[in-house]
């Protein structure tokens, strides 16, 4: 995908920089880090992109801010105009826009360390600082008009993710996607995610297992790599619904690697079907959660 060039000053036409004009927010959460947090994030918002939907992106994985590759958006600048920071559109036709941690980072190599003060060489980010970060994000990015806006989460249950929540809740109508994979050891700290989405009052719209069997692309067979149905049975347990599976994919592993519309590309692979299908029942539990 080519990111769209947005002239520093040519943000007369966007909403003021709050959350003001987007209509629904996506957590993507997991308890458990590499499970694929933001090949979700990346292909759900392709998906709700080509069903017509206006979409945003916040990229907030400190750990490893990698959206930015997979929409071939990295390097881009992040400019400022009298209304904030401006998110870099990441398509010509200016459907998904994207804030991520990363723009921030003045080389992409640069460490992302979480205790401390400010150090050169590494930006070092205590809770506090985070936090900051979080609020800056929410009422200093012009998002404009949005249907979804898809928040691509670090790992884990910690402070970090209630700072989310808590900087997000105001805001509109709020729920999370629960990534995992079918092993046990995933599926054990999923579960305490949803433990978290419970205690915060954070509503579940699904839970999704990734990298569920691999899918060969010769003949469309899957084979299970891993165990199978951890997913499912987690969301059956916690009473939450199941959105699907997602199994590997060399198609989609391409497409992140390259930065392609996976989407567009690859109607006809088995991950494309498992992806869409995840979309068409968010857009229907989404509005669901706000009834």
């Amino acid at each position: 995908m080519e990111a769209a060039a947005v002239h520093p000053n040519s943000c007369f036409s966007l909403e003021p920089g709050n959350l003001a004009g987007v209509r629904h927010i996506i957590l993507v959460l997991s308890g458990k880090g590499g499970v694929g947090k933001s090949t979700i994030s990346t292909e759900l918002a392709l998906a709700l992109r080509h069903q017509g939907k206006k979409v945003g992106i916040l990229d907030v994985d400190l750990c490893g801010p990698s959206i930015p590759h997979m929409l071939r958006a990295q390097g881009k600048a992040v400019h400022q105009c009298d209304n904030g920071w401006v998110p870099v559109f990441v398509d010509q036709e200016q459907s998904i826009s994207l804030m991520s941690v990363g723009f921030l980072l003045e080389n992409p190599d640069e460490a992302v360390v979480w205790r401390g003060p400010k150090k050169h060489g590494g930006l070092f980010l205590g809770f506090g600082v985070f936090a900051a970060l979080i609020k800056q994000f929410v009422s200093d990015v012009a998002w404009g008009e949005l249907d979804y806006l898809v928040v691509d989460t670090p790992p884990g249950t910690s402070d970090e993710h209630m700072a989310t929540v808590e900087a997000l809740r105001p805001h509109g109508p709020l729920g999370a996607l629960v990534v995992t994979t079918p092993q046990a050891v995933s599926v054990g700290d999923v579960r305490r995610e949803l433990t978290f989405c419970k205690k915060t009052g954070l509503k579940v719209i699904g839970v999704i297992e990734n990298m569920s069997g691999f899918a060969c692309p010769h003949c469309a067979e899957c084979t299970n790599v891993f165990s199978s149905g951890g997913g499912e049975e987690l969301a059956q347990l916690a009473g939450v619904p199941f959105l699907g599976s997602v199994p590997l994919d060399p198609q989609l592993t391409r497409s992140l690697e390259e930065g392609r519309d996976f989407i567009k590309e690859f109607p006809k692979s088995t991950a494309y079907s498992a992806l869409t299908s995840i979309a068409q029942k968010v857009l229907h539990g989404m509005p669901a959660l706000c009834s």
